[in-house]
């Protein structure tokens, strides 16, 4: 690496350096090299001033941010990347921004760390800075590389980063073009945490309506006179490795019941949305265009249900909320202790 203090290239032989480089430059390396290596200037010395030349055409270090979008410490690392391309832009590629919402993070967290291994498995931070392609830490570590390499700091109060990290999630959110709801969850008569659900209302509008409706309340009462509202429901069905199951509105809550904001049942949808991960939000039903108001979460891919029942979502955060459920006991699937929804609505941004 050349850096601004130093200039000189660090941790490398020569020959390393070259080896390195030949796979980018291997065109011209073609033309060039049959003849230095016929001439009396294939020496150490040549090859270094050749490699430094080839090393200006790409010397550019390249910044990755990957973590938590709504991690204040995730905007502090932002910054900084964002400020070192900006006051040495000949140093520096435009930095790589990847916010992630806490099951997408928790994913992408749990596959470096058997990517990374090493001491990574202990790496607790919530957001992940890369140079070069290489784990350099989380934000005090770029910070720290930033100030003894480039002599670059960049400080900001932390409500600055507070609200920050507030208007950039509102608007992370927003530009989804996706509608966002929320359950409220209390396992054994403990507040668990929160369910925040993504609702793919361009591939499902129909399902994803119901859906949004039977969290807000909107509709007031069915036909039949029920509640069409899922708040005070309960998670009837927690099935091992496979998915946990609620939304049964009717008075009895067995997990027999329920209805839709467009009578008894509707029709199938789509099935363009595979159950491909944990946190797949689906219709439960009874066979094909049976479709109620009961739903599932999965707790892993399940792709055999991918033609058989409409995912419309997907959970987005509470992944402690949906664990707690996942490992509630159970009597014949069903939860020995009431998991019930205390309060669900539409999510203000």
């Amino acid at each position: 690496m050349i850096t601004k203090k130093q200039g000189g290239i660090e941790g490398y032989g020569v020959a390393e350096l070259i080896e390195a480089r030949w796979t980018s430059y291997k065109s011209a390396s073609i033309c060039l090299l049959p003849w230095i290596r016929g001439s009396c200037l294939w020496t150490e010395g040549f090859l270094l001033l050749w490699l430094i030349f080839f090393s200006t055409m790409d010397s550019k270090m390249h910044l990755e941010i990957v973590g938590l979008i709504k991690d204040p410490n995730f905007h502090v690392a932002k910054c900084v990347a964002e400020g070192l391309k900006q006051k040495f832009p000949e140093a520096f590629l435009d930095p790589k921004i990847q916010p992630l919402l806490e099951f997408d993070w928790h994913t992408y967290l749990c596959n470096k760390k058997r990517e990374l291994r090493g001491e990574v498995w202990q790496y607790s931070s919530s957001l992940m800075c890369f140079l070069n392609g290489l784990l350099l830490g989380n934000e005090k570590d770029l910070a720290s590389w930033a100030k003894n390499q480039w002599s670059f700091t960049f400080t900001q109060p932390k409500a600055f980063y507070m609200a920050l990290t507030e208007d950039y999630y509102a608007k992370h959110l927003q530009k989804t073009g996706h509608q966002f709801v929320f359950m409220d969850i209390d396992v054994a008569s403990e507040a668990a945490g929160r369910l925040l659900f993504e609702l793919f209302s361009d591939v499902c509008p129909k399902t994803s309506k119901n859906f949004e409706a039977l969290c807000s309340g909107e509709r007031g009462l069915s036909q039949s006179g029920l509640p069409l509202c899922y708040k005070g429901s309960v998670f009837h069905r927690v099935v091992p490795d496979g998915w946990v199951q609620g939304g049964d509105i009717s008075p009895k809550r067995k997990g027999d019941g329920g209805e839709s904001i467009y009578g008894p049942t509707f029709e199938d949808e789509s099935f363009a949305v595979s159950h491909s991960k944990r946190g797949t939000l689906g219709m439960a039903n009874k066979g094909p265009h049976s479709n109620g108001s009961q739903f599932y979460i999965t707790l892993q891919p399940t792709p055999w249900m991918d033609r058989t029942y409409v995912a419309f979502g997907q959970v987005v955060e509470g992944v402690d909320v949906l664990r707690r459920l996942e490992e509630a006991p159970t009597c014949n699937e069903r939860p020995k202790y009431e998991c019930r929804v205390t309060d669900c609505g539409v999510f203000q941004f």
